[in-house]
């Protein structure tokens, strides 16, 4: 049997060469290898980055939350160490004064005086709130 094709006009091994076999052939380029590796590294890059700021986003708020817990911590021991002379209820606000070298709790504010304004040098320190984990919250800082 004779081949029609022209071996002058066509590969003989058309499916292993780099480049189009025939005149009506689809346009084979071949890839720049440093161009795809070039875009794919820019991409991954900015993926990642993207990936970090997130992580490093709820890091800020964890460290923020956990220096608010911190404070209340602080807040508490010292409310707890100073002068009650009421039984204090959870949801309820407030006042923390302090005198000389104790702090004390009371139940007026600071603006609450009216014209008895106590003779005792009370500095106002923090408004308060009684939280249900018996923690205190400052809901008005100097």
């Amino acid at each position: 049997m004779i081949n029609p094709i022209d071996k002058d006009k066509t590969a003989e091994n058309p499916g292993l060469i780099a480049y189009p076999h025939t005149i009506g052939s689809a346009v084979i380029k071949p890839e720049d290898l440093g161009k795809l590796k070039s875009r794919a590294l820019s991409v991954m890059r900015e993926q990642t980055d993207m990936h970090l700021l997130q992580i490093q986003k709820q890091v800020e708020l964890l460290i923020s939350q956990a220096n608010a817990i911190q404070k209340r911590i602080e807040i508490s021991e010292t409310i707890y160490n100073a002068v009650i002379s009421f039984e204090p209820l959870v949801g309820h606000t407030y006042y923390l004064y302090k005198k000389e070298n104790e702090y004390r709790v009371m139940m007026i504010g600071p603006d609450e005086w009216g014209r008895s304004k106590r003779n005792e040098p009370l500095i106002y320190i923090n408004t308060v709130k009684l939280l249900s984990d018996h923690t205190w919250e400052i809901l008005h800082d100097l």
